[in-house]
């Protein structure tokens, strides 16, 4: 009855935490551009007269920009705390992404605004809402992760049939301003009054801009450099690559992949929606089993799953059915990565340079899911199928998954982090030390 207790608890004190983050996130770099550029592309492409590869570029270009950024906001968010990071960059990213509706036909001023974007919006990534999560809960970590990562699910859902009536209503234009204004009118006013830095980002944003010494229980964990030189570090950022390629690859390009299987726009309508409601579902059983079980051994399982999809994809015959159970399962293992490489870091690493680590290997993800959609759409230009690039990913999907299995047993820190759970949103006091 305690531990039932203790865990309502968690949630009855972390509720704003985890809305916040959640529609912080939902809002914010990761999924908004990755699932609209699918529905801008066509648009584009009959606009410019660009080509689907030259157009998926542009994540390549926003992989490159997060590659750099997501390290350096880590740092910030370690050092000044999560809540100014997470405000400003929100703000930012809304105001980037409206500058999509002033192409005048150049690709280098497209692929200037991706730049732009992924560094002014970097703030939004799941590295600094995530640090603020991790450190409210204890009990329920997986859980409140995959609940604060739900945003990127819902959104999904919503987004692409959004897209779609906007373009059709005020053009890719007013398209593109109609979804710059979401951040601004839902996440932001939210995170203002809701989200708060925990204790121990409070007790650290003081030491930052008073330089005094910080006790060591304030900052459990590894710090950056012994992080570094740990081997689970690169086994998780190897990888980070694959997995990532193999599910962010099909997502963008689905509504091509689906029109050359010989769907109509109508199933295609009814079918994409789908990748969202999966994330969904992948989000809140993927947080729930990484708090009852083994991490890398739900990873195995959850991220071997969409291997096949990919086989069905390529090989088909493909029906409702089957495509359906496909796009599913790629969802589903979209929705549980974010919150697996979250909850790993903070079990094998700790929380003394969480946003630091987190980062980095955000910018692992970043690579992979900035290559694989443009790997898709430029093969599809020059093959005019995606049955390779499906094969492909399937088998470093495979791969990927296998190599987390190496980890190990979670390390045990001495943490001032669960003292989050004798403090409310708004409190600053820092409690006795636990272990995670």
């Amino acid at each position: 009855m305690k531990l039932i207790a203790d865990r309502y608890a968690e949630f009855a004190r972390g509720w704003p935490i985890v809305l916040s983050a959640a529609l912080g996130i939902g809002l914010g770099l990761s999924p908004v551009p990755f699932y609209t550029i699918g529905m801008f592309a066509p648009e584009l492409a009959q606009a410019f007269g660009w080509g689907f590869g030259q157009i998926m570029l542009g994540l390549t270009v926003m992989t490159v920009a997060v590659l750099l950024a997501s390290p350096l906001v880590g740092m910030l968010a370690d050092r000044y705390g999560v809540r100014p990071v997470a405000l400003i960059s929100l703000a930012l990213f809304a105001l980037s992404f409206a500058l999509f509706a002033a192409g005048n036909g150049s690709l280098l001023l497209f692929y200037c605004c991706w730049g732009l974007m992924a560094v002014l919006g970097a703030g939004t990534l799941p590295t600094t809402w995530t640090r603020s999560v991790n450190v409210w809960f204890e009990q329920n970590k997986g859980l409140a992760l995959g609940l604060s990562m739900i945003g990127t699910g819902v959104f999904g859902v919503l987004i692409k049939p959004l897209t779609a009536w906007l373009i059709l209503t005020v053009g890719w234009r007013g398209a593109y301003l109609a979804i710059a204004l979401l951040p601004l009118l839902i996440a932001l006013p939210v995170a203002w009054r809701c989200f708060r830095d925990s204790p121990t980002d409070a007790a650290v944003k003081r030491v930052a801009v008073s330089r005094q010494p910080v006790a060591a229980a304030a900052l459990s964990g590894m710090s950056f450099g012994e992080v570094l030189r740990d081997w689970r570090f690169w086994v998780m950022c190897t990888a980070l690559v694959p997995i990532s390629f193999a599910t962010s690859g099909p997502i963008p390009n689905m509504e091509n992949i689906l029109g050359t299987a010989g769907f109509s726009k109508l199933e295609i309508a009814q079918l994409v929606p789908v990748i969202g409601l999966s994330v969904l579902v992948g989000r809140i059983l993927g947080g729930w089993l990484l708090d009852h079980f083994w991490a890398p051994a739900i990873a195995f399982v959850m991220l071997s799953l969409p291997a096949l999809a990919c086989w069905l994809l390529a090989h088909g015959p493909l029906n409702f059915s089957t495509a359906m159970l496909s796009i599913f399962l790629i969802g589903f293992a979209a929705g549980v990565e974010y919150d697996l490489f979250a909850f790993l870091v903070a079990r094998y690493f700790g929380m003394k340079s969480y946003s630091t680590t987190y980062g980095v290997l955000y910018g692992c993800f970043a690579l992979g899911a900035g290559i694989g959609p443009v790997a898709f759409g430029t093969l599809f230009d020059r093959t005019h199928s995606y049955a390779g690039v499906l094969m492909v990913s399937m088998g470093v999907l495979l791969a990927g998954a296998t190599l987390l299995l190496t980890l190990g047993r979670y390390r045990n820190f001495a943490t001032a982090e669960s003292a989050a759970s004798a403090a409310g949103p708004g409190e600053t006091s820092v409690g006795n030390p636990s272990s995670i």
